[in-house]
């Protein structure tokens, strides 16, 4: 699961949350060395000769294009979206790979949690209000990973609002 809802107490919860990253650095390594090993095999055929100074070039931007693609998308999947949520207050804040950090704030009383099955940007979009603003959660998840986590937080604002003291 790309999220994890851990409870510290009875009115202190916290929530992590990143996308999947399929290709871990290994898998990264394996596939540049296989694209290689692949583009090398028909440039064999023509060793000795002065066609390989012409295919090499475009073997070489080849590779470096799968490079680039790959260590770009690698890096645009470094989201992380933690929140904090207690009976004084819920906040969240999302680190993104190329651009500040945002954050927001709440009253735990106020805050509406909302699952737009359609008509959102995405299936079933998550939003949280309150603080006079609204927020998306998870915009990376997957529709039914959305879904799950809207019912988790929706039971534990729940549980958070009706919190009595002992």
């Amino acid at each position: 699961m790309p999220w994890t809802l851990t409870l510290d107490s009875p009115t202190e919860a916290r929530l992590t949350a990143r996308p999947h990253n399929a290709l871990n650095p290994r898998g990264f390594a394996m596939t540049i060395g296989m694209t290689a090993a692949t583009l090398a095999l028909p440039l064999i055929a023509v060793l000795g000769s002065p066609v390989l100074w012409g295919l090499l070039p475009f073997a070489g931007v080849a590779l470096w294009g799968l490079w680039l693609g790959l260590d770009r998308n690698w890096r645009d999947r470094q989201i992380l979206e933690e929140m904090t949520l207690s009976r004084r207050g819920i906040a969240l804040v999302r680190h993104n790979p190329r651009s500040p950090k945002q954050e927001w704030q709440a009253d735990p009383h106020w805050v509406t949690l909302r699952l737009v099955p359609r008509g959102g940007p995405v299936e079933n979009y998550l939003v949280l209000g309150g603080g006079g603003r609204e927020v998306e959660l998870g915009s990376y998840l997957t529709p039914d990973e959305r879904a799950e986590l809207h019912d988790a937080l929706a039971a534990l604002l729940i549980r958070l609002k009706s919190y009595q003291q002992p």
